[in-house]
């Protein structure tokens, strides 16, 4: 089905026509490998969102981690000391004032290299602020021990000025730290843009619907690796999986096409698996002798991401749960069966709902598909 992309007027996009931008923009969050392909735009904001805070919590909190596993970023920063040998520049000043030759001594200033950086102070000085605010215990606790951790890393300045990190310029070697410093940012000023013109420069979504059906895939994906990565889920994306063939001619490698899943989501101590599909439009369509009927081509193409993994020596494949899930506006769907020993869920997730409802139905729907259906 074709997509209309909606009018930038009303803040809404897609075929569905009411999709806030606030929305999309908080999709974009979580699909970071998208974060580049924002365009800044002077934009108004809005506040007192009661989630706000759990919300660029787990953002930040994830973020922070990933960079803590793959080493914090070092930098420069100028230190001042005193002793008999010299390293760096000599600070005239500082060395008369105190009549530090007459002591065998020196003041001299020199650049070290190091993880004190006030890149990385102020994302500890954000893990700091949230914790202190978040409702949620668990999240706030783990707010805390990231600001310990880094602190112990030797993360020790205080919290930097607002011009110190208007300074600050992320370069191609580091650019892993973008999404954790915008989070830290999001932590100070805790809101998120409006479409309205404004005074803030702020981020603004494409409207290419192409680019909106990509960042909906990639933003449901990037929502269940942050909300849960951290409660025993390992959450795979774009994973190409195989027909188990057998005599098979010669030129069918060549013909047969290849599966590709949207989202993957294993639970290995609870032996759950997950298939999850999106897509960015409407799930129901007019049938031939009936008003609505689900689109029987993503019916079969889920059938199949499950039949075809079936006694291949992988016991999570046995009893995987198939979910789709498109997203609507006002039109809620939300239906199961069980068709020979596959549970299947097919939801929508409204996107014009506040950032919480949807963070609830994701959650939901997953919930959903875990439960007992065998």
């Amino acid at each position: 089905m074709s997509c209309v992309v909606g009018d930038e007027r009303h803040g809404s996009v897609g075929r569905f026509g009411d999709i806030p931008v606030r929305n999309l923009w908080l999709l974009m969050l979580y699909a970071s490998d998208l974060f580049q392909e924002f365009e800044h735009a002077k934009r108004s904001i809005e506040d007192n969102l009661d989630d706000i805070p759990e919300l660029i919590a787990e953002m930040l909190c994830c973020h922070v981690e990933r960079r803590i596993q793959r080493n914090l970023s070092y930098g420069y920063r100028a230190k001042d000391e005193t002793g008999n040998r010299v390293r760096g520049r000599i600070n005239i000043l500082q060395t008369e004032a105190h009549h530090l030759l007459a002591q065998g001594r020196v003041a001299y200033r020199f650049d070290e290299l190091t993880v004190n950086t006030a890149r990385n102070c102020y994302v500890r000085a954000a893990l700091n602020k949230l914790s202190a605010i978040v409702e949620h215990k668990n999240l706030a606790h783990r707010c805390r021990t990231l600001a310990l951790r880094l602190q112990r890393m030797g993360v020790i300045g205080d919290c930097p000025s607002r011009a110190e990190i208007f300074l600050e310029r992320i370069g191609r070697h580091d650019a892993g730290d973008r999404l954790m410093m915008f989070a830290a940012h999001l932590a100070f000023n805790l809101a998120l843009p409006t479409e309205t013109p404004g005074t803030q420069p702020l981020s603004s979504p494409h409207r290419d619907i192409h680019w909106v059906r990509q960042l909906y895939e990639k933003g449901i994906a990037g929502f269940y690796k942050v909300v849960l990565g951290d409660r025993g889920w390992r959450v795979a994306t774009g994973k190409t999986i195989h027909w188990f063939k057998e005599d098979q001619s010669a030129g069918i490698e060549r013909i047969l096409p290849t599966m590709r899943i949207d989202i993957v989501l294993d639970n290995l101590a609870e032996g759950r698996r997950i298939i999850i599909d999106t897509k960015f439009n409407a799930m129901l369509t007019r049938g031939w002798y009936r008003k609505e009927t689900l689109r029987s081509n993503y019916l079969y193409q889920i059938y199949a991401y499950l039949r075809t993994q079936e006694s291949v020596g992988d016991s999570l494949a046995n009893n995987a749960t198939g979910l789709l899930l498109h997203p609507s506006v006002g039109n809620d769907v939300f239906e199961t069966v069980t068709i020979q020993g596959h549970k299947m869920v097919f939801a929508t997730v409204d996107l014009a709902q506040n950032a919480k409802e949807i963070r609830e139905r994701l959650l939901e729907v997953v919930g959903y598909s875990c439960s007992a259906a065998y």
